[in-house]
């Protein structure tokens, strides 16, 4: 029969049986090359070169400082949650060598007041308006809050040892500060995990942030690390020395240490850091409780903003990386930034994946009422479906793992109820971001695309030196 001569339901079975191939290769490319983190960080376990030390933390919280310290914290519209971040910070981290240093826009009085409320009486904190009213973009904002600093070493005859990077939201923990002051002896760029708070009223859409940070921050990161390549910062719980800022800002002809022109200057600095021959560490430590020391942060608990701000990820590390950073490096860091950047791919084949269901429905449909047969498998066909049914099974028990490590096992089983949520937000965010970034090759002013936060009730409760209980023995 000539392709003239098909019917619709002959169509369908063909175009099925592509999108079959397609899906099958590239899942099992995906698979292969999980698997290739999962024995790597197996290794590393085994042979003890990937651990996660326990301290105590009465000996490490409030330590006094090696130097100087100044966090800096972008805000724009941020006063809802600013004013409860900054008194958590000045209680967490009462060393009097720290400095905190407030980004705010004149034409955001809101978040001056809260920001001013929270700093009363206290001299660790500087409130830095910008000249240029909001929003900029939040690299502009902190290479700002940059300038300042340089301004106060100038005027009062100091030197800082390092920088740290905050958001807005973030609940830091009392034992980072003095973890990073420790680092900066070995590293010069140091980051501690992120952990998503749970979020009771958005169990799926915020609670799909906690599975893929348990992951991530509990095996990608450590492998990165251990393997030297270089790893991205995740912009908040990050400290940097602060002689490679100014050698970063020098690099950027005088401009800043971080690229306002970058929708992802988080993911830039560590790369960019690495890749001038600095050593980078990813601190993983947990308390003698078993409580990891990692910065709690709220993530978004809307299905819009959660694909505002993954749509943001994707186009400034997978689509504006490749324009920026390129490939240099040697073969680990090429597979590492393959990995970073597969954001767009992954989302295409997650996408034909779920057509494929309904194509699948059709044609059963479509067989029950003797309109057609649903086509037989060829033997490669059923290979590749039982290889990544496979490991489908294998990566959702590795996704239940370590989120269960981190925030018990409830929160592990509907990890693997979430595992969809984070598919349909990839899709929806990858689609956008394609959009973003054809825009801005047209001369598209880039803007800080933010994530709102209208205020958690919880933020002024969580307690970072105990955190939600969670199963012992973890790694």
């Amino acid at each position: 029969m000539t392709a003239a001569a098909w019917t619709p339901v002959d169509w369908l079975v063909v175009i099925h049986h592509e999108l079959l191939l397609f899906a099958g290769l590239f899942f099992l490319l995906g698979t292969l090359d999980e698997l290739a983190i999962d024995i790597l960080y197996a290794l590393g376990r085994v042979s003890g070169r990937i651990r996660t030390p326990r301290i105590a933390r009465e000996r490490v919280e409030g330590q006094a400082l090696g130097g100087r310290a100044a966090v800096i914290v972008p805000a724009w519209q941020e006063h809802a949650v600013i004013g409860a971040t900054l008194r958590h910070m000045l209680r967490a981290w009462p060393q009097s060598d720290l400095r905190i240093y407030i980004g705010c826009y004149a034409n955001d009085p809101a978040t001056i007041a809260a920001a001013s409320r929270a700093a009363r009486g206290q001299g660790r904190v500087r409130i830095v308006v910008h000249s240029t009213p909001g929003p900029t973009t939040k690299a502009d904002c902190m290479n700002n809050l940059y300038r300042a600093i340089e301004e106060d070493e100038l005027r009062e005859g100091i030197a800082y040892s390092m920088v740290v990077i905050h958001d807005a939201e973030d609940m830091v923990d009392p034992a980072a500060l003095p973890l990073f002051d420790a680092g900066l002896a070995s590293a010069e760029l140091m980051q501690i995990p992120v952990m998503p708070v749970p979020q009771g009223a958005s169990r799926w859409v915020a609670g799909h942030y906690m599975d893929e940070f348990a992951e991530s921050h509990g095996k990608a990161m450590v492998v990165r690390d251990w393997l030297g390549t270089g790893f991205p910062s995740a912009g908040v719980g990050c400290a940097v020395a602060r002689d490679r800022l100014a050698m970063l800002d020098a690099q950027n002809g005088g401009t800043g240490p971080f690229d306002a022109g970058s929708l992802t200057e988080d993911y830039e600095l560590g790369l960019r850091i690495a890749q001038d021959g600095a050593r980078t560490a990813f601190l993983r430590v947990r308390g003698e409780e078993g409580h990891l020391v990692a910065t709690r942060a709220f993530f978004p608990d809307r299905l819009e903003t959660a694909v505002r701000q993954k749509s943001r990820w994707v186009c400034g590390i997978a689509l504006q990386g490749w324009d920026r950073l390129g490939w240099t490096g040697s073969p680990l860091d090429g597979w590492m930034r393959l990995r970073d950047r597969r954001g767009p791919l992954a989302a295409l084949v997650l996408f034909v994946a779920y057509l494929l269901l309904l194509l699948t429905g059709a044609l059963m449909i479509a067989e029950s009422l003797g309109l057609a047969r649903y086509p037989v498998l060829t033997p490669v066909t059923e290979w590749l479906l039982l290889a990544n049914a496979a490991s489908l099974l294998w990566r959702a028990a590795f996704r239940a793992a370590f989120t269960a490590m981190e925030h018990g096992w409830a929160e592990g089983a509907r990890a693997i109820l979430r595992i969809p949520v984070g598919n349909i937000i990839a899709i929806m965010a990858a689609r956008r971001a394609v959009v973003q970034y054809l825009a801005s090759l047209r001369g598209s002013m880039v803007r800080w695309d933010k994530t709102e936060h209208y205020g958690h009730p919880s933020i002024e409760q969580t307690s970072i030196g105990q955190p939600p209980a969670r199963q012992q023995g973890a790694a």
